[in-house]
C-alpha cells in the first residue's frame, strides 16, 4: 500500500494537527522534515531561530517515534527530496498545513505545487490558524476566526502505521546541518513537551499578572506568556492555547473569584486574534514583506549621511539612552523583548533615529527567535507609520526609562557599564556632574557613548518631516485602501488624512 506523505513545515507537534489525523486514515504515514538551505541563507534568519527548531525537530522525532514511526529527516531543496522519496515509495499525496510566510516560502510552495501536477500528487494543505487564504477584505474575518478556533481539538494518534526507519535518525541528520548556532544568555528552548509545559504554567500561575505587567521588561519576562516562539513553528496549537486559556477564565468566572486573573486570560485571548490578524496583512498582501503597506509613504525615509552610524549604534545597543541600549541587548544576547518594548525599538529606529524600516527589520527578525513574518513585516510598518491606517507613535525614551524601570534594575542588569551609576542618574547619566563620573567609573564617551542626539529634539524633527510629507501628498485614497483591505472589523475606524487632519493636523500618540 503506498504510504501518504505528512509534509511538517511550522507544525512540529502531533496534537491538533489535521494533516497527520487525515493521512493515518489513508494509509501508511511518512512524516517529513526538510531543512531547506536556501531559507537559512535569508537575512531574516539566525541560529538562535535554528536552535530553537532543532530542538523542535528533536522532540518531534521522540513524539512519532513512541507512537510507531520516526520522523524522517533531510537536508536540501524540498523538490529534490520529494524526488527521491517518490522514486522510491510512489506515494499519490501528501497532506500538510497550510503556511503564511515571506516570499521565500511562498515561491517553495509555488514549485512544490508545480511539482505534485508534474508527478500526479495530490497536495492537501489544511488551515491551522486564522488565516484565510483569497480573502480581499476583512469582513466577517473574525466569525470565521472564532469558528475555526472553537472547533473540537484533534486528539494525537494512539498509534502510526508507518513505512519504517528513515536512513538516518532526525538528531544525527540536524547535527550536521552547517547553521551557526548561537548559545545566548537565556535561550528558551523548543519542542512540543517544553511547549505544553510553558502554555500550563501561564494559564495555572504565571498569567494572572499578565495584564499589569506586560509592560515592562522587569516583569514581562516571567507573567508573559512565552508561547511566540512554540506557535511561530507550531509546537503549540494556537486552537489549543485558545481553548485552554479561554476555558479557564469561565472557570474562574463561574467561580466568582480570581477576577485579575478573568481579566488577564481576557487580554491573552485578544493577543491570540492579533496574532493571525497581523498574518493575514501578509497573506492578503505579500508586497508588505519589501514595500510600504501605504504606496503613499514610499520614499518617506530617504537614505541619510547620519543612517551608517545610526544603523550601527542601533545595532549594537551603543545609543547612549541606557533604557533603549538595555531593550536593545537584553534583545540581542536572549532572543526576546516584550512587545511594548519591541513597539519602542522599531519606533525609535524609525522616528527619532529616521530609519527606513527595511534597515532595522532584518537586524531585529534575526534576533527574534520568535521571527513570524507575517506578525514581524506588519508591526514593522505599523511602528514605523507607513500603514496609513493607525496612529504614529513615537514613544519616549526618557518617559519609558522611568515608567518601566523607575530604580535602574534593568538598565543596570544589561548595560553593566552603569552598574555604579547613582539611581537619580541612571536614566541621564550624561548629565553626571564629570567628578562623578570619573568617582563611579563611568565616563561618558569612555565607558559609555554620549546620547546619539537630544531624544526630544529628534523626536521635534521627526514630527515636522512628517508633517510637511503628510502636507505635501495626497493620502487619502491609499488609506481608504487600506482600511477596506486589511482594517479590523471588531471596532469602528475611519481612513486617516481626512479633511480635518490632512493639512496641518497630525495624529500622534506620544508614549
Amino acid at each position: 500500500m503506498q504510504p501518504v506523505v505528512v509534509w511538517f513545515k511550522r507544525d512540529l507537534r502531533v496534537d491538533d494537527h489535521a494533516p497527520l489525523h487525515a493521512a493515518q486514515q489513508e494509509g501508511p504515514v511518512l512524516p517529513l522534515y526538510v531543512v531547506e538551505p536556501g531559507y537559512w541563507a535569508n537575512d531574516y534568519t539566525s541560529g538562535r531561530q535554528w536552535q530553537f527548531l532543532k530542538d523542535s525537530i528533536i522532540a518531534l522525532d521522540h513524539a512519532l517515534s513512541r507512537l510507531g514511526q520516526p520522523l524522517w529527516t533531510a537536508v536540501g531543496d524540498i523538490e529534490a527530496v520529494l524526488t527521491r522519496l517518490h522514486q522510491r515509495f510512489g506515494f499519490q499525496v501528501m497532506h500538510s498545513h497550510q503556511e503564511s510566510g515571506p516570499l521565500w516560502t511562498y515561491a517553495r510552495d509555488l514549485r512544490v505545487k508545480a511539482w505534485c501536477a508534474q508527478h500526479n500528487v495530490q497536495w492537501i494543505e489544511h488551515r491551522q490558524h486564522g488565516v484565510v487564504r483569497g480573502l480581499s477584505e476583512r469582513g466577517r474575518w473574525a466569525a470565521q476566526w472564532d469558528a475555526l478556533m472553537s472547533e473540537p481539538l484533534i486528539q494525537a494518534p494512539d498509534a502510526l502505521v508507518g513505512v519504517g526507519m528513515p536512513p538516518k535518525p532526525a538528531d544525527q541528520v540536524v547535527s550536521q546541518v552547517a547553521i551557526a548556532e548561537e548559545f545566548l544568555t537565556q535561550a528558551q528552548p523548543g519542542g512540543l513537551e517544553e511547549g505544553a509545559r510553558v502554555l500550563e504554567s501561564f494559564v495555572a500561575s504565571r498569567g494572572e499578572t499578565y495584564r499589569g505587567g506586560m509592560s515592562s521588561p522587569l516583569t514581562a519576562a516571567t507573567v508573559c506568556s512565552r508561547l511566540s516562539t512554540h506557535l511561530s513553528i507550531g509546537t503549540v496549537s494556537l486552537r489549543h492555547a485558545w481553548q485552554l486559556s479561554q476555558s479557564t477564565r469561565a472557570a474562574y468566572i463561574a467561580e466568582g473569584g480570581r477576577s485579575r486573573f478573568v481579566a488577564s486570560l481576557k487580554s491573552f485571548g485578544s493577543r491570540l486574534h492579533w496574532h493571525c490578524h497581523f498574518m493575514q496583512k501578509l497573506e492578503t498582501e505579500p508586497r508588505l514583506e519589501w514595500e510600504e503597506l501605504h504606496r503613499g509613504f514610499i520614499g518617506l525615509r530617504p537614505l541619510t549621511p547620519e543612517a551608517p552610524e545610526r544603523l550601527e549604534r542601533f545595532s549594537t545597543g551603543t545609543l547612549g539612552w541606557p533604557f533603549v541600549d538595555a531593550c536593545l541587548r537584553c534583545l540581542a544576547q536572549t532572543g526576546w523583548i516584550n512587545f511594548r518594548m519591541r513597539a519602542m525599538l522599531v519606533a525609535i529606529a524609525s522616528y527619532h533615529l529616521w530609519l527606513d524600516w527595511r534597515q532595522t527589520a532584518p537586524v531585529l527578525a534575526r534576533w527574534f527567535t520568535d521571527f513570524e513574518a507575517g506578525i514581524h513585516f506588519s508591526q514593522m510598518q505599523m511602528q514605523s507609520g507607513t500603514t496609513g491606517i493607525n496612529a504614529n507613535r513615537i514613544y519616549a525614551p526618557l518617559k519609558q526609562s522611568l515608567d518601566q524601570d523607575p530604580d535602574g534594575i534593568f538598565i543596570r542588569r544589561w548595560v553593566p557599564e552603569l552598574a555604579s551609576v547613582p539611581t537619580e542618574w541612571i536614566h541621564t547619566p550624561w548629565r553626571m556632574p564629570s567628578q562623578l563620573q570619573t568617582r563611579v567609573g563611568c565616563v561618558i564617551g569612555v565607558q559609555y557613548p554620549a546620547p546619539i542626539g537630544d531624544p526630544l529634539q529628534l523626536a521635534r524633527e521627526a514630527r515636522a518631516r512628517l508633517k510637511q510629507w503628510i502636507e505635501t501628498h495626497d493620502l487619502r485614497p491609499e488609506a481608504s485602501r487600506v482600511l477596506k483591505t486589511h482594517g479590523s472589523r471588531l471596532r469602528q475606524q475611519r481612513p486617516r488624512y481626512g479633511k480635518k487632519t490632512e493639512n496641518a493636523q497630525m495624529d500622534l500618540d506620544l508614549k
